[in-house]
């Protein structure tokens, strides 16, 4: 009985306590949340003070921009945002896939109002709208709750050519940058961060990174891209600089 009471004691304080303080969102894909730690926002809460900052991963592998809206994957995160947090915001992997074939998670290429309704491989009928629209609704969405929201270009696939690695993975990065811009929140250009410090590495101890796949890392490198995201909020004189460990 005198523990449980401890226990319901120790609850009391704690969960007003995280209420309290502000939490960062990592909402994205694979890239962010894989087994294993092997995606950078499990790694990337380690680099702050828990008791000062909450950091929550809510990162979801396969999904584009569309699904997470579509799969009901964004309400949750909105329906507890709260003012003061932040919401790290990444997508382009899986946008770039057919929007009504295969896992049908490709959104509209651009960022206009375009919208088109397709017929789905289980028969039902969706319509699919921009890139660039379902980007603004959560961002939209998160300055509505008083959260303040940061763009991150793509991770970097390990693809090489003559030494160097690919940079480029579509418009995605450059669409999230020209987003950010037209919103009025920042833009972490993570896709160059990463480049640049691979083609330092060298091919050939980044592919040791990469086992699997040319887009999934190991843990290993994924602490090293949770790194360089913080290194870029930083960059961008982001208030959470204040809550490193």
């Amino acid at each position: 009985m005198k523990i449980r009471t401890v226990l319901l004691v120790l609850s009391a304080v704690v969960v007003p306590a995280l209420a309290q303080i502000p939490t960062v969102w990592i909402v994205g894909d694979s890239n962010a949340s894989n087994a294993n730690r092997r995606g950078w926002g499990d790694p990337f809460a380690d680099y702050f003070d828990q008791t000062k900052v909450h950091t929550v991963n809510r990162a979801r592998a396969g999904r584009s921009s569309r699904t997470f809206i579509t799969e009901g994957l964004w309400e949750k995160v909105r329906a507890e945002l709260k003012p003061g947090d932040t919401v790290l915001l990444q997508f382009g992997h899986n946008d770039g896939g057919p929007p009504d074939k295969d896992r049908a998670r490709g959104s509209l290429p651009g960022l206009g109002e375009e919208a088109k309704e397709f017929t789905l491989p289980n028969g039902t009928t969706e319509i699919v709208y921009t890139f660039g629209h379902y980007m603004r609704r959560m961002i939209a969405e998160s300055k509505a709750a008083g959260a303040s929201v940061v763009l991150l270009g793509l991770t970097v696939r390990s693809i090489w050519k003559d030494g160097r690695v690919e940079r480029a993975n579509g418009h995605f990065s450059q669409w999230e940058s020209e987003i950010a811009k037209a919103e009025g929140v920042p833009f972490v250009d993570l896709t160059n961060a990463i480049a640049d410090q691979y083609d330092r590495l060298g091919e050939d101890k980044v592919k040791t990174w990469f086992p699997e796949d040319h887009t999934h890392t190991t843990a290993e490198g994924a602490d090293f891209t949770a790194g360089l995201v913080v290194a870029g909020l930083e960059g961008i004189k982001s208030p959470l600089a204040a809550f490193r460990k």
